[in-house]
């Protein structure tokens, strides 16, 4: 059994303990010997004594370090990324959507305040390599939200950087979320996974009006408790925040899946849904057409009308039937943890 000291050493940075920072930790605490520095970044008030407790941190830390490894562009990556640069440690930032966008029409995007955008702009040119999670979050145009091309991504917001990048897309424990045949799904039934702050963001408005106009359907919203002064239908449902045995026993029972995100950086929520062989139905926008494939249905713009036609010829069709197994095994071959770990192997060895 491989201890501390034979293991080659990372640090590991990141904003928050999110559900995927953990994973990502989990993963190459396999291999490597994980030292995680993660502070409360959130309260703007304490981001100078986060930099000051950083700074000296990664001194201690930075000898006999194999690698830096960045979770998502913020504040946090600019003082790892030049002290990488410095001393020649590989310095790694995983970029994961809102650290690639400036979005001002929905309120979304780190680029598109000044101050942040240069600290991301330099984070980003001294470090080694770029770890985008999908191709979207280098280049790409919207053409879902508007009537116009809105462009997006690092590349175009920040053409002045030319650090190398590497798309690594995140990666999902297969036997996390599994379909169970012992409970009988809801042929009319839609769910989707999201918070308060992320209503319209990731759709919810046009869920809501596919509730009005679908009363024999159930839909589902997973992670928020209500919908403050909206006139909820009879036939839409708020679960409120859920643990993931009991999001999995929701995705379980649930026909279709929605992610009608108006920007999205990957989609990991879909892909549980997927492999709980949900069909998936969701908007135009960055990874999630590359995800889905033809396991489920795009809508091409953000139109009601649009939408509405979409999910009549979808709950129509009797032919839809294999697409959940097709969805799940789309996720197996495609965005498996495992996949995601030799990924990252690979690239600090």
């Amino acid at each position: 059994m491989e201890t501390h000291s034979n293991k080659k050493k990372i640090i590991y940075i990141a904003p928050t303990w999110s559900t995927f920072v953990k994973e990502d930790i989990s993963l190459l605490s396999k291999k490597y010997y994980i030292v995680p520095n993660i502070y409360n970044w959130s309260k703007k008030p304490l981001t100078p004594v986060n930099i000051i407790k950083q700074f000296f941190f990664i001194l201690f830390h930075s000898f006999k370090c194999k690698a830096i490894i960045i979770s998502f562009g913020g504040y946090w990556s600019f003082l790892p990324s030049l002290i990488g640069k410095v001393r020649n440690i590989p310095t790694f930032i995983i970029l994961n959507g809102t650290d690639c966008a400036a979005f001002p029409e929905l309120n979304y995007g780190n680029l598109r305040k000044p101050w942040l955008k240069l600290i991301l702009k330099k984070s980003y040119q001294w470090c080694s390599k770029l770890l985008p999670v999908s191709q979207s979050l280098v280049y790409n145009e919207n053409n879902y939200f508007a009537e116009y091309p809105i462009h997006q991504g690092f590349q175009y917001h920040l053409p002045s950087v030319k650090t190398n990048y590497q798309v690594i897309p995140n990666g999902l424990k297969i036997s996390n979320w599994e379909p169970n045949k012992a409970i009988i799904r809801d042929q009319n039934s839609f769910i989707t996974v999201l918070s308060n702050g992320q209503f319209f963001l990731k759709g919810g408005d046009l869920i809501l009006e596919m509730a009005k106009k679908f009363p024999s359907y159930t839909f589902h919203f997973i992670g928020i408790n209500d919908l403050g002064k909206s006139k909820i239908p009879n036939n839409v449902i708020c679960h409120g925040r859920l643990t993931s045995q009991k999001l999995k026993r929701k995705l379980q029972a649930a026909t279709y899946y929605f992610q009608l995100s108006n920007y999205e950086g990957f989609g990991v929520a879909l892909c549980e849904a997927m492999l709980c062989q949900c069909i998936p139905i969701v908007s135009n926008v960055n990874a999630l057409p590359e995800i889905v494939g033809k396991s489920g249905f795009i809508l091409k713009r953000k139109n009601v009308k649009h939408l509405e036609k979409l999910i009549l010829s979808i709950t129509k069709n009797s032919s839809n039937n294999d697409l959940g197994k097709i969805a799940r095994d789309r996720i197996i071959i495609n965005y498996s943890q495992q996949k995601r770990a030799e990924a990252f192997y690979k690239l600090v060895d």
